[in-house]
């Protein structure tokens, strides 16, 4: 396909800024230090940069003076206080002809933008091992039975419906949080050579609390290990395996409610004037007469204005850390401490963080748009449902899709919508922007969960579920995996991805190549980003940091081949094989798709 007279993409000209180290030299300890921020201009383009950041809610300015150029650039310093704990910031870019543009976290504008999509720099920053990880999302029952299992199945509880390994899960309908597989912790120790071969170095599973459940988001305990799981020798066993592996393991806490059966809950019923009475909402006006999780009696709901259950949860949350859990993920974080005109979930994020050392993670479930919720001094990310996996699955998904997946999307009555490679950039810039660029590279960059339709079902082809994977491990952000993506396991809808894994290879060849991509490369798990082509079918964009560069090609079918301005001499591929030159500074990228390309740049 000729591409004579095509003119290479002109994004890479624009200015730019983004909270990684190239553009933010200095980030001061303590409050009352400065920060040092830099953006990179066309050169020519700016005769004035000013730098306009808040101060106890009010905007001040601060000059910038032209740090370095080059033949085509300029770069621009300011230096500003940092009084706040969180410090929103943008720049407005003067003209030689006098007219003004603001860049925020969403890019140029020629109008002056609100404030919530503006940069933020914060002090505080998550664990640095969790920048250089891949999550691995094991939910214990549907993962490997140990040697353990024929003792297990002669003690089930009375909820519990037993299946075979082979079969599917019902799916629909009153037996659906009781169907036992019989997977435990044990049996995740006996395939560790499994998450050690893919390159997952951090493994998170779904709660291993006593339940009524096998999704156990109904904790009738947070004191001991379901016995079902192996109970609590068992999570010291694979603690002591994984930590010998190098890996870690993070809990999954609900902050949000209890199970009804849980012991807080069932005293609280028992004695009005207990201390457990207030760490619920009970009201004879309601149904239930207590508020629960989404009106599901079963899940009464916590109320955070008790002191008392701010204690025994901050206990709760530090009693597994120090049993050897290297963080948590919150289940429903963007619920917790919210009740009609309460307001607390800031307040529990910073209570449940304060219970963590440095080295140990809090990430938030978070469906929507978290952004209000993480300001640095929190959660340290979130899982990007929003701007992350909604996106890339209107990007990606096939032509035809399960029934299930054409009736209903996330909730709403309608199904998965198709967008364009536009489209989804836009919405992934939008819901990075207005938060620190630490919990942007916090947050999971995740393709599906346990609580979604599998991807693969989404895309509907192994080679757009490859595009996905691909962008999923070069995004900002930290992979996270749900297990038997790897191996290709379909699911249209929740309990239908919750499939017991079929323990062959499919895609784990190509998982493999860039989970170890991404392990090993800085510019992924720290650098920058920039867009060099965003086009319908296909998206071209740096990951930078001052060690490395990256160039990455996302193309969801065949499209004309994107012509890119570089600085560089060489293009090396490193993922999809393509040889690339560069002629007098423009590469010419391939058209195929869909695919997926990594080069590094020298």
């Amino acid at each position: 396909m000729s591409t004579t007279g095509v003119r290479p993409s002109t994004l890479l000209a624009g200015p730019h800024h983004d909270g990684s180290d190239q553009y933010v030299l200095e980030r001061p300890e303590e409050l009352g230090g400065d920060a040092v921020v830099r953006v990179r201009v066309p050169r020519g383009f700016a005769d004035d940069v000013v730098l306009r950041y808040v101060r106890d809610g009010e905007p001040r300015w601060a000059r910038a003076q032209v740090d370095r150029e080059t033949g085509t650039e300029t770069w621009w310093r300011a230096r500003f206080p940092v009084a706040n704990p969180s410090v929103p910031y943008r720049w407005l870019i003067v003209g030689a002809d006098g007219g003004w543009s603001w860049l925020n976290g969403c890019g140029v504008r020629a109008y002056e933008p609100p404030d919530g999509d503006d940069f933020v720099l914060a002090l505080g920053d998550g664990p640095a091992w969790h920048l250089s990880s891949v999550v691995y999302e094991i939910f214990p029952d549907r993962f490997a039975r140990s040697d353990d299992f024929a003792a297990l199945s002669h003690e089930l509880p009375g909820w519990a419906v037993p299946r075979e390994w082979d079969e599917a899960p019902t799916g629909r309908g009153p037996d659906t949080p009781r169907e036992w597989f019989g997977g435990d912790l044990r049996g995740i120790e006996q395939r560790l050579d499994h998450v050690e071969l893919l390159g997952a170095n951090t493994i998170y599973l779904t709660p291993i609390f006593p339940a009524g459940s096998t999704h156990r988001y109904d904790a009738t305990s947070f004191d001991r290990v379901d016995p079902l799981l192996g109970g609590d020798e068992a999570l010291r066993s694979l603690l002591a395996a994984v930590r010998a592996r190098g890996v870690r393991v993070l809990g999954d806490l609900t902050t949000n409610h209890t199970g009804s059966r849980h012991e807080w809950f069932l005293a609280a019923q028992r004695d009005a004037s207990s201390a457990e009475r207030g760490f619920f909402y009970f009201d004879d006006a309601l149904p239930a007469g207590y508020e629960s999780w989404l009106g599901i009696s079963s899940l009464p709901k916590l109320d955070w204005r008790s002191a008392e259950l701010r204690d025994r949860m901050a206990a709760v949350t530090r009693k597994w850390l120090d049993a050897g859990l290297g963080g948590w993920r919150i289940d429903v974080a963007n619920m917790t401490g919210r009740f009609r005109g309460i307001e607390l979930t800031r307040e529990v994020a910073q209570l449940v963080r304060a219970a963590l050392a440095d080295d140990e993670l809090l990430v938030a479930e978070h469906g929507f748009d978290f952004r209000r919720d993480l300001d640095g001094t929190g959660w340290h990310g979130a899982m990007n449902y929003a701007g992350f996996l909604r996106p890339v699955w209107s990007w990606l998904r096939g032509d035809e899709l399960p029934g299930e997946l054409e009736r209903s999307f996330w909730g709403v009555p309608v199904g998965v919508p198709r967008g364009s490679g536009t489209s989804m950039v836009a919405a992934m810039r939008t819901f990075r922007a207005g938060i620190p660029w630490q919990a942007a590279l916090h947050s999971w960059t995740l393709l599906d969960s346990h609580d979604t339709a599998r991807f693969k079902s989404v895309a509907g082809s192994r080679e757009r579920a490859l595009v996905g994977v691909g962008l999923q491990m070069t995004s900002p952000g930290v992979p996270m995996v749900f297990a038997g993506d790897e191996l290709g396991v379909e699911g249209a809808w929740g309990e239908d991805a919750r499939r017991p894994m079929p323990w062959g290879a499919s895609l784990l060849e190509e998982y493999v190549r860039l989970v170890a991509l991404r392990r090993s490369s800085d510019a992924l798990a720290r650098g920058g980003i920039r867009y060099a082509h965003v086009g319908d079918d296909a998206v071209a964009y740096l990951r930078e940091s001052a060690r490395e560069r990256l160039l990455c090609l996302a193309a969801r079918a065949p499209h004309e081949p994107v012509r890119v301005a570089l600085d560089a001499r060489e293009l090396e591929p490193v993922y999809g094989g393509a040889q690339v030159r560069v002629n007098g500074g423009v590469a010419e990228l391939p058209g195929d798709g869909p695919a997926f390309h990594v080069w590094r740049i020298d």
